[in-house]
């Protein structure tokens, strides 16, 4: 029982960890735009990081754990990128280039709900409102949404009356030269789509991990093919060799944050945190995001923080919590699912190979 508990808290600790990665990415991603990176570039140096980074991993590490290759799962692979990495890194940067990181990161709450949704639909979840459990993952999941929303939408009087004016130096200028240019109504359904393109790839890839367990492999396969995905965008998106030139290294630590952190790291991570939790699980921590991205933009972007998102984020907390006392309540399930979490299935083997077993 206790190794259970003890692997319970390493799976909570991981997806936490993974919060503060996201956190960090909004911002560095907001700078790298600010400064004048193109998007596609951007996406195309993220990718050929991570890859170069996990995939000797991959070879050394998993070298008799590969199942076989088939042309049925190199399709699978390319798919997951394509939802994963191609249409959830694109839409992503084009939503973040017309809105701001706290915007993009509160908006990202709804994928807590669209991966469950998306995994009913699959018969992947369920959701009993009759029982206990199944009623606090809906409201949780609403809750969670509700406070996102509030966060967006109503900001209320600011927490810090500060002057921000130093601090924001060379930000407020970009911020100001911009905002007539920003459209928040495109930068919502682009952010729309990277939240739809998101819930698919939790969704869509825990059944692949089942059938190809080699995380590590599996992620390299799919860095590999959204690297082609993204080649092909530049090719006819971006000519001008001058936007491929690193010139700074503010620029240069930019880019490996992307690549090590919220591609290599991140992925592989998130590969195995479903893994033993199931998609719904790991989405049910995103909305930790929002207050993390709040807090790191006030510090480091000049960004004023609000009584709305202090609201918000307590729903967001308490829908969290309901969401993960459903999870870890389930009752009544006979089958193994890919969505409940493994760490049930780990302490049912190991009670099963501890039984007496008849000597022939």
């Amino acid at each position: 029982m206790g190794s259970v508990v003890t692997e319970k808290v390493k799976l909570i600790g991981a997806l936490l960890a993974l919060q503060f990665c996201f956190a960090g990415f909004h911002i560095v991603s907001r700078l790298a735009l600010n400064i004048g990176v193109s998007e596609v570039v951007f996406a195309v140096y993220r990718n050929l990081i991570a890859l170069l980074l996990l995939s000797p991993f991959a070879y050394l590490l998993e070298k008799n754990q590969r199942p076989p290759l088939t042309v049925s799962l190199l399709v699978q692979f390319f798919l997951l990128a394509l939802v994963g990495i191609t249409a959830n890194q694109g839409f992503y940067l084009l939503g973040l280039y017309y809105a701001s990181p706290t915007f993009a990161s509160a908006l990202q709450n709804s994928v807590p709900a669209i991966t469950f949704v998306l995994a009913l639909a699959l018969r992947l979840e369920e959701a009993k409102i009759t029982r206990r459990d199944g009623l606090a993952k809906v409201l949780g999941t609403i809750a969670s949404v509700g406070g996102a929303t509030i966060i967006t939408l109503y900001k209320g009087p600011p927490l810090l009356h500060l002057q921000m004016d130093q601090l924001q130096g060379d930000t407020i200028e970009v911020d100001q030269s911009s905002t007539k240019t920003q459209n928040w109504t495109w930068g919502c359904i682009y952010l729309l789509g990277h939240c739809l393109s998101w819930a698919g790839w939790i969704v869509f890839q825990a059944p692949v991990v089942k059938k190809y367990p080699a995380k590590l492999t599996l992620t390299s396969f799919t860095l590999f093919f959204g690297l082609i995905q993204f080649l092909v965008i530049a090719a006819f998106a971006e000519n001008d060799l001058e936007n491929w030139k690193i010139i700074s290294l503010e620029e240069l630590f930019i880019l490996l944050y992307a690549g090590i952190v919220a591609s290599g790291i991140v992925i592989s991570l998130q590969t195995w945190c479903i893994q033993k939790g199931g998609p719904v699980f790991v989405a049910a921590f995103q909305p930790v995001q929002t207050f993390l991205v709040a807090v790191m933009a006030a510090l480091i972007l000049g960004d004023q923080l609000y009584t709305g998102g202090l609201i918000g984020a307590i729903l967001v907390v308490l829908g969290l919590y309901l969401v993960l006392w459903g999870k870890t309540n389930e009752k009544n399930v006979t089958d193994p699912s890919i969505t409940k979490p493994l760490l049930k299935e780990e302490e049912e083997n190991k009670e099963t190979d501890e039984a007496p077993k008849d000597i022939p």
